[in-house]
């Protein structure tokens, strides 16, 4: 039996199951926690169960609940009170139900490909002015930079450069990018972090003397594909600068045209 606080009448809530499909983790739990809080009759106002109640009930990680009630959070639908848990802020309506900026690893998952990734670096270091100017914070603020190899089903795909403002996730530099997706990570940071849209430009050119080695070019006329995308957070804040060099073998940019 799960309640939640409600002056003194407990609210009952029906026992669901989470969808095996490819949804991510965090999405469904998200989903399945709505559902059920709006099946036991969720009120503005109510106070949701403990993480650990919702844990237990759910069989997931603190880690991936937490990034399920930020999701919700970013959505409208439930709020944090410091020191007093999770409530119910409102009714998340369809229209309410945004989505957010999807990573390799989310694409990936989507599509049920294994992926690895082999990280070439790893740093804090000060800003640039150029890379201040576009992140809006100050010239010589940390850094967190990473250049990475992402593979899908240990073929190596995209050779991928971010650049993050230290301050809105400390937790970066200690994390292993070789298993962690990054934005996976940036949802789980306090506050959290959610990559809500981003400017995308894509261009064919010749790989670099670097991309022909690590995208194992070598020999070979396959041109890469330049992205260049800065995201933006769920409260429109500079939040990632990157840039990827795919192989034009491997990768196909789609998008839809409003």
């Amino acid at each position: 039996m799960l309640s939640m606080s409600r002056g003194l009448r407990p609210l009952e809530l029906p026992r669901g199951a989470l969808d095996p499909n490819s949804v991510p983790l965090y999405e469904r739990v998200a989903g399945q926690l709505w559902d059920d809080l709006r099946a036991g009759g969720a009120r503005s106002g109510d106070r949701l169960p403990s993480e650990r109640v919702l844990t237990d009930r759910y069989h997931v990680s603190r880690v991936t609940l937490r990034s399920a009630l930020a999701l919700l959070a970013e959505r409208g639908a439930v709020q944090a009170a410091a020191s007093r848990g999770w409530f119910v802020a409102g009714e998340m309506t369809t229209a309410t139900a945004t989505a957010h900026v999807e990573g390799f690893a989310d694409y990936a998952r989507k599509h049920r490909i294994p992926t690895s990734a082999k990280v070439l670096m790893s740093r804090v270091r000060p800003c640039t002015v150029q890379e201040a100017q576009r992140l809006r914070i100050a010239p010589g603020e940390d850094l967190f930079e990473m250049r990475r190899l992402r593979f899908l089903n240990d073929m190596v795909v995209v050779l991928e450069h971010n650049r993050l403002p230290l301050a809105l996730c400390p937790a970066l530099p200690d994390t292993d990018f070789t298993q962690k997706s990054l934005y996976a990570t940036l949802l789980v940071a306090d506050p959290p972090q959610i990559p809500r849209r981003a400017e995308y430009a894509v261009e064919a050119r010749p790989p670099n003397r670097q991309e022909r080695r690590v995208l194992e070019l070598d020999g070979t006329s396959v041109p890469v594909l330049m992205a260049r995308q800065l995201t933006y957070s769920q409260h429109g804040h500079p939040l990632e600068l990157t840039d990827q060099a795919y192989r034009g073998d491997r990768y196909q940019f789609r998008a839809s045209i409003m």
